[in-house]
């Protein structure tokens, strides 16, 4: 058969995964090879369309490369990766077809091998390829059929027996058995299992008709399970049943044959000999150790669910210490491969109260394993438990002891054991001053500052600048920040609170999820301050840039700021939400305030409406201090034009206020709207109040005006002699040139109109010297020539 290889080979190790793919030509027909291999055995699962076709494979892993792995792709295949739920996964998606295959047997090792069909392995292949498979033929089996295991025939190697330390044969004397069954359980004990199986193959061709064969088989049996070897387990325990069926050890002999069975996937092999051990041996403690077999062989097979049923069998009923804790151990590691770490963290915790030496009896990597992803989980008081547990069965020389003794400190230091974390920190600086972990340890000690301090406020101020000082930009740093803010609202140093604000917001909101609220409080604590001392300006910036709503207490001090510092949108607001109070009392001076913020502002129609509900209000009340009102609705009305509504509502206020010197102004104002609608009787009489106020005040803010309005009111009336009392009451007023040229011809206009024609024209002449060159001094002239 012709057959040219292309070869492209990829390889990745990450987390002892590798992976290969490779291209080659059978027959002239391209195809390609996925290889995937991994220490732990995995699954792959072949995904199918509705025509049958394989439309992707799926491999998943319990945790995630180191290294990012690129998306792959050839002519067959496109590989990419997804991590989901803290699992990794290989997604392979064909260009063409392809078909996957558990790789289980190793024939440059093994001589048998039959058809296996299993759902977890250590290796997986996939075939990419265009129309045919290539080498293999497709043949349908029914399911009745019985899957023989084929073996073949090899030549054995030479046997070589025990050597000696320069490599020279050891010649075992026949000195009787009995010393070497001793030392091939203390080699057992001591775990140096391959010297137990050596010496064991020695004793047994030396002394072949030995008392302690069964013994020296069953030893032999035990050293196969701790060294994985399964074939040779199964050999030697079938030896053993057969020959020995009655002997003591036979339970635990049926419980690691069965156990050897379900390793190699061969379950039907295997639940015989569980069959038979349950049903032979019911109350044995084996039986326990078989629900525990079984329960792994399940959890090979992907049915973590009905392995986690069996560990808790075990664990309800059996009353030996050992085996429950490996039972506890091993559900623990199964709600670890499930994403439960909280009911992983329970099993271990019952190890840890009933044997915590057991973390130190097993493989210390498969504890070190539990214990981070233990920590990797959040579970670090369990973490924690089994380094110390680790700690305590080893010496400080030992590799793993100071990494240990830091994660005991560490662990605990995340957690409320504080003052136990804080005993372990210092246990690491006292024996590894200058060890790896030295700067870390102490930056965790520094941190407990925080949870095991007592000190006075003061005394942890100082201590905590320090520590924002030494560790900036740091964790404890940042603790210390966090920690000093809330210390100072503790104390109510609000200002000193806030003035934090920027070094609290640069925090992670994540790990510190209230620093808003800090800054919120400090904000209103200092804002409430600056009230009680009437530090407006502050009250006013805080309010703005805080959007600080305090409660209704302080409702009368926002107020007054918001309208000595003219930010009328927060009076207003002040004011609306206080008009609905029930009480008559508070609703009348809150509808007095929020008419006096429309008023500032300019919503006109809004003063007049709510005016109108206040005046109902204290109408009856003549000393109301929120009469005031009336002067507001007047100048409304004032400010809109609307002369009726000043005449009506003049007339309101002059009830309320008699004739107050603060109301000349509005008088003017009715009196300059009498003078453009000719109602000569209203310009007489808010003039002559006018002036009445102006004489008992001693003052002539509103004159010539109103004496010249009056004069001409007067004088059309014909009301002379009243006319001249007005127009000379000038005499006494300080006037401008100007002013006073006017004043002097119309006291002449009115003398002559009285016939007082000597005086009139004394009048124009004073006119005249007033201002000569002005308007006026020219009219005087002209009357004066008449």
């Amino acid at each position: 058969m012709l057959k040219t290889l292309l070869l492209i080979f990829i390889s990745l190790n990450a987390f002892a995964l590798e992976i290969s793919l490779q291209g080659a030509k059978e027959n002239h027909q391209p195809y390609s090879t996925f290889h995937i291999k991994d220490e732990d055995k995995f699954l792959c699962q072949e995904f199918k369309d509705d025509f049958d076709a394989v439309s992707k494979i799926v491999c998943a892993f319990p945790k995630a490369p180191s290294q990012k792995i690129k998306k792959l792709q050839n002519n067959f295949f496109e590989i990419d990766t997804e991590i989901k739920n803290k699992t990794f996964f290989l997604v392979i998606k064909p260009y063409q077809k392809m078909k996957l295959f558990s790789i289980v047997f190793d024939l440059s090792k093994e001589d048998t091998t039959f058809s296996a069909d299993i759902k977890l392995s250590n290796h997986w292949m996939i075939v990419g390829y265009m129309d045919e498979m290539p080498y293999l033929e497709k043949h349908e089996y029914s399911d009745a059929a019985i899957n023989f295991p084929f073996t073949y025939a090899k030549d054995m190697l030479p046997y070589v027996g025990s050597l000696d330390i320069k490599g020279n044969p050891v010649y075992i004397k026949k000195v009787g058995d009995v010393t070497e069954y001793i030392k091939i359980k203390k080699y057992y004990e001591e775990k140096n299992y391959e010297f137990t199986l050596e010496l064991i193959n020695d004793i047994m061709k030396e002394y072949p008709n030995s008392l302690f064969k069964a013994e020296l088989l069953f030893y032999k049996i035990r050293a196969y399970s701790k060294l994985d070897e399964n074939d040779k387990l199964i050999e030697a325990a079938k030896e053993y049943l057969r020959e020995y069926s009655s002997d003591e050890n036979v339970a635990e002999v049926l419980s690691l044959i069965a156990k050897s069975y379900t390793k190699l996937g061969m379950n039907s092999d295997g639940d015989y000999f569980f069959d038979r051990l349950f049903s032979e041996h019911p109350e044995s403690i084996y039986a326990d150790w078989c629900y525990i077999y079984m329960a792994e062989s399940l959890e090979v097979e992907g049915s973590a669910s009905r392995a986690r049923t069996l560990y808790e069998k075990v664990l309800s009923h059996s009353n030996d210490i050992d085996i429950a804790a490996e039972a506890a151990f091993k559900l623990a590691r199964n709600h670890m491969a499930n994403s439960n770490a909280k009911d992983a963290a329970v099993q271990i915790e019952k190890i840890v109260k009933a044997k915590p030496e057991y973390f130190s009896s097993i493989d210390i990597y498969k504890s070190m394993d539990m214990m981070y992803d233990l920590a990797d989980n959040t579970q670090l008081i369990q973490a924690s438990a089994i380094a110390k547990a680790l700690v305590e069965k080893m010496q400080p020389v030992e590799d793993e002891y100071e990494e240990l003794v830091r994660n005991v400190g560490i662990w605990l230091s995340k957690t409320q054991m504080k003052k136990e974390a804080l005993l372990a920190l210092n246990k690491y600086l006292e024996l590894f001053k200058d060890g790896m972990y030295a700067q870390e340890v102490q930056i965790a000690k520094d941190a407990l500052f925080f949870d095991v301090s007592d000190e006075n406020a003061s005394v942890k101020l100082n201590t905590y600048d320090k520590l924002m000082q030494e560790y900036q930009n740091d964790s404890i740093g940042n603790k210390a920040i966090y920690e000093k803010a809330k210390l100072l609202l503790q104390n109510e140093r609000f200002a000193e609170a806030l003035a934090m604000e920027q070094e609290l917001l640069k925090l992670n909101p994540q790990e510190y999820q209230d620093t808003q609220e800090i800054i919120t409080q400090a904000a209103i604590g200092t804002m409430k301050q600056a009230l009680n001392v009437k530090e407006c300006n502050s009250v006013l910036l805080i309010s703005s840039q805080y959007k600080i709503e305090l409660s209704d207490e302080w409702d009368d001090g926002v107020y007054e700021c918001a309208m000595k510092g003219a930010d009328f949108a927060l009076a207003k607001k002040m004011a609306d939400k206080n008009l609905k109070s029930k009480d008559i009392q508070h609703r009348k001076k809150w509808l007095y305030r929020y008419i006096k913020v429309d008023f500032a502002t300019g919503n006109y129609s809004n003063v007049i409406e709510a005016s109108k509900e206040l005046v109902a209000l204290i109408k009856d009340d003549e000393n109301s201090e929120y009469k005031d009102v009336y002067r507001t609705v007047f100048d409304t009305y004032h400010r809109l034009e609307n002369q009726q509504m000043m005449i009506e509502s003049i007339t309101e206020l002059i009830k309320a206020y008699k004739d107050d010197y603060r109301d000349i102004e509005r008088y003017v104002a009715v009196m300059a709207v009498g003078s453009e609608i000719k109602d000569n009787n209203m310009v007489i009489e808010y003039g002559e109040k006018i002036m009445g106020i102006q004489e008992s005040s001693d003052s002539h803010a509103q004159s010539p005006f109103v004496e010249f309005a009056l004069y001409q009111a007067y004088s059309d009336k014909e009301n002379y002699n009243r006319a001249l009392e007005i127009i000379q009451s000038l005499d006494a007023v300080e006037l401008s040139k100007n002013n006073r040229a006017i004043q002097k011809y119309l006291l002449g206009t009115v003398l002559e109109k009285l016939w007082r024609d000597d005086a009139a024209q004394k009048a124009y002449q004073a006119a005249i010297d007033a201002e000569p060159g002005s308007a006026w001094a020219e009219l005087a002239k002209s009357a004066k020539a008449l």
